[in-house]
C-alpha cells in the first residue's frame, strides 16, 4: 500500500520561508515522478511543481518561480518544497503526489499521478 506523509506546514509571516517535506512509502522512491499541489480555500486543487526521478529536471507554475524550489533525496526517500518570500495568496493545503507509471519527466498532469498525501496546512499572514 502507498502512502504518503507530508510535514512542515505552519504559519507564517508574509516574506517567510517553510520547507515541506513528503516521505512516500510502498514503492520505490527514486523511480517515480513526484509533484507538489496546493489547494486554496474556495478554489480548485492546482499544481504547484514536479521533478523528475532523477532531482535534475524540475516544472513550475509560474507564480511560484525564482520562489519555491522542489528537490529530492532519493536516499532518503525523501521530497522537499523549499517555500521562500511567501506572500498571503500562497496560503492553501499542500499535497505531494506520486506519479502512477515510473520513468518520465516532471508532470503538472492531476491525472499523471496516482498517490496523494493528506495535505498539510500553510498560512501566510499579510
Amino acid at each position: 500500500q502507498v502512502q504518503l506523509v507530508e510535514s512542515g506546514g505552519g504559519l507564517v509571516q508574509a516574506g517567510g520561508s517553510l520547507r515541506l517535506s513528503c516521505t512516500p512509502s510502498g514503492r520505490t522512491f527514486s523511480i517515480y515522478t513526484m509533484g507538489w499541489f496546493r489547494r486554496a480555500p474556495g478554489k480548485e486543487r492546482e499544481f504547484v511543481t514536479s521533478i523528475d526521478r532523477s532531482g535534475i529536471n524540475t516544472y513550475y507554475e509560474d507564480s511560484v518561480k525564482g520562489r519555491f524550489t522542489i528537490s529530492r533525496d532519493n536516499a532518503k526517500s525523501t521530497l522537499y518544497l523549499q517555500m521562500n518570500s511567501l506572500k498571503p495568496e500562497d496560503t492553501a493545503v499542500y499535497y505531494c503526489a506520486q506519479v502512477r507509471f515510473r520513468g518520465g519527466g516532471p508532470s503538472s498532469r492531476e491525472g499523471d499521478y496516482a498517490y496523494w498525501g493528506q495535505g498539510t496546512q500553510v498560512t501566510v499572514s499579510s
